[in-house]
């Protein structure tokens, strides 16, 4: 296996502060036609912590630059400011109207019972082609110690601990680039 990717790694990265531009497209889309593409090839389902924002930006910024999409709730103007059950009919339909799904596992993320509810819908609409988990370690000695469960699911890794470079998804003995995972259907 690659290496998991470390926060440092994700520091090399930075971040788009312009989120906006992310959330006027998101809601383009979801106004014309939820399966109707703009710029984007593919959209993804980012599970995460919110306290983890840092980190969700710079891999919003990642992913972004990969030429796809990234849907998360906190930028979704039709999230109720308090949650609720409307809350999670939202997030259930947004799942399934991206491509993909990546769980963001930081200790915390794995730790939160709204990413692990939504690590099982997920499951349920895109297991096993369209959905992986990104562990994100402390620091290059890490080893990903979350809960076992998510040894089921495809992962990526990246090749180095501190600079960007090649990202894969390996799942069962198979590596594959994580740019050629996210132009599958």
């Amino acid at each position: 296996m690659e290496k998991l990717i470390s926060k440092k790694l994700l520091t090399s990265i930075g971040f788009n502060d312009d989120f906006k531009s992310t959330r006027l497209l998101n809601e383009a889309k979801t106004t014309l036609n939820s399966r109707k593409k703009f710029s984007y090839e593919t959209s993804i389902f980012l599970s995460h912590k919110h306290s983890d924002t840092e980190i969700i930006k710079q891999v919003i910024t990642l992913l972004n630059e990969l030429g796809v999409s990234v849907y998360v709730d906190w930028q979704d103007y039709e999230i109720p400011k308090t949650t609720d059950g409307s809350t999670a009919t939202r997030i259930k339909n947004k799942i399934i109207e991206n491509d993909k799904f990546i769980l963001l596992a930081t200790e915390d993320a794995i730790n939160s019972k709204w990413c692990n509810w939504e690590l099982g819908f997920g499951d349920a609409s895109k297991f096993p082609k369209n959905i992986a988990v990104m562990p994100i370690t402390n620091n290059e000695d890490s080893i990903f110690s979350g809960s076992e469960y998510l040894q089921i699911y495809p992962v990526i890794t990246s090749e180095y601990y501190f600079t960007s470079g090649s990202y894969y998804v390996e799942y069962k003995g198979t590596k594959i680039k994580l740019q050629d995972w996210l132009k599958q259907k």
